[in-house]
């Protein structure tokens, strides 16, 4: 199963890298990129899904294009085929894969795969996290005035409400980073490259990757109240844990 995850992350980021900044219609979507949707979104979705069911037909998917499709629920496999599809079409190279693997409700496998930077990431359970083979861990800063924190608005339309919680944290940080990929995002704090990520009302596949990342790195992953991620639309913070609760006590409701 791992070296399948790995397999078809690349075979889908590989794909669209093919196609990335092949097509200028997709500047057209400038406008509506927190709802933006391309072909090749789909195309991708439907060539994972075809990948999974060709390997592990009684399995279980959770996808953004395609919905639930249907299995044993023991195994769900997680899955955003294009995670960044504003940057995608926009030509910015911050766009990503993400697959994920659950087991009896625990992550088993997270695999994020940035083809336009060159970036592949991938966790297992109780064995780590690695980007391009090499072991990652998160950053050691423990004060706020030293850390970067990385932000997004997940699936939050009220723009008052995530500028509040961003003007609650913004003043206690070195700076702020917007990246526009969940997947992206939380694999940065696994890597040490931030000491911590928000994002609001967040959907389960784009960041069920990057949850199993960060906790394999080091670090740690809660709603706003500390509660664990579940699969579900969300709150979340990532961080290295040494700022996380400083973090919970700023944008805690």
């Amino acid at each position: 199963m791992k070296k399948f995850i790995e397999n078809i992350t690349k075979k889908a980021g590989d794909t669209l890298i093919k196609c990335f900044r092949e097509d200028e219609h997709l500047l057209n979507l400038r406008s509506t990129a927190k709802e933006a949707v391309t072909k090749y979104d789909k195309e991708i979705d439907n060539l994972i899904i075809k990948e999974v069911k060709s390997y592990y037909p009684h399995h279980s998917l959770l996808t953004e294009e395609g919905g639930l499709v249907e299995g044993d629920p023991d195994w769900l496999w997680v899955v955003d085929s294009l995670d960044g599809t504003g940057n995608f079409a926009n030509f910015n190279p911050f766009f990503c894969v993400c697959i994920a693997l659950r087991h009896k409700n625990e992550l088993l496998l997270g695999a994020i795969y940035a083809p336009a930077i060159g970036e592949f990431y991938l966790a297992e359970k109780e064995k780590g996290a690695y980007l391009n083979g090499k072991r990652i861990h998160v950053s050691e800063i423990t004060e706020l005035n030293q850390a970067y924190l990385i932000y997004c608005e997940g699936g939050e339309k009220d723009r008052k409400r995530t500028g509040n919680i961003l003007s609650k944290v913004y003043s206690y940080v070195t700076d702020m980073r917007k990246l526009g990929s969940a997947g992206i995002e939380a694999a940065w704090v696994a890597a040490g490259r931030g000491e911590a990520y928000y994002t609001t009302e967040i959907e389960p596949w784009d960041v069920a990757a990057g949850v199993l990342l960060v906790q394999e790195a080091g670090g740690k992953v809660s709603d706003f109240q500390g509660n664990p991620w579940k699969p579900v639309i969300s709150d979340l913070l990532f961080s290295n844990g040494k700022v996380h609760q400083h973090i919970l006590n700023l944008i805690s409701p």
